[in-house]
């Protein structure tokens, strides 16, 4: 039977893959275009919520928006569209339009995600302060006076 919800979803998954392979090469055409560079940070974002969501760890996310974002980079990285990316000044205008109406479509949910994503890069360090605060509980006394005898000899010597 035909599954209308599975193919969507193939289909999506295929355009991340591609999209994930070719990110390199959206940066390059970011940085060598300046009508390109106010939408930097935010393609940037959404490229970092394509790997979240693809990997499974960010799914908070409706599939317009994902959808979205992901047209408007495929066009960018796209050669044949509207107005060549060849022509001089005007040939990234098309680019910019575009990519300005889909990142303008997923600007709340791009918020959601980079809170979310500050969340986990404050719960990351938090662990690893405890982490390290266990590891020093865990020196001995010895271990103690080892480590200021041999500081002490360093500084003697």
């Amino acid at each position: 039977m035909f599954d209308k919800k599975t193919d969507k979803n193939k289909a999506l998954d295929s355009n991340l893959e591609y999209l994930l392979s070719k990110e390199s090469k959206l940066k390059e055409k970011l940085e060598d275009s300046g009508y390109l560079e106010p939408f930097s940070d935010d393609l940037m974002l959404f490229m970092s919520l394509i790997k979240d969501y693809y990997k499974g760890d960010y799914r908070k996310i409706p599939f317009k928006t994902i959808s979205a974002g992901v047209i408007g980079a495929l066009y960018v990285l796209n050669p044949i569209d509207l107005i060549p990316d060849s022509i001089p000044f005007i040939g990234h205008i098309d680019d910019a339009l575009v990519l300005k109406f889909c990142l303008k479509q997923a600007k709340k949910d791009l918020q959601k995600y980079k809170e979310w994503k500050q969340e986990q890069s404050n719960t990351k360090n938090n662990k690893l302060e405890d982490k390290n605060n266990t590891d020093d509980d865990k020196t001995s006394p010895d271990e103690k006076d080892n480590d200021e005898t041999g500081t002490s000899l360093k500084k003697a010597s």
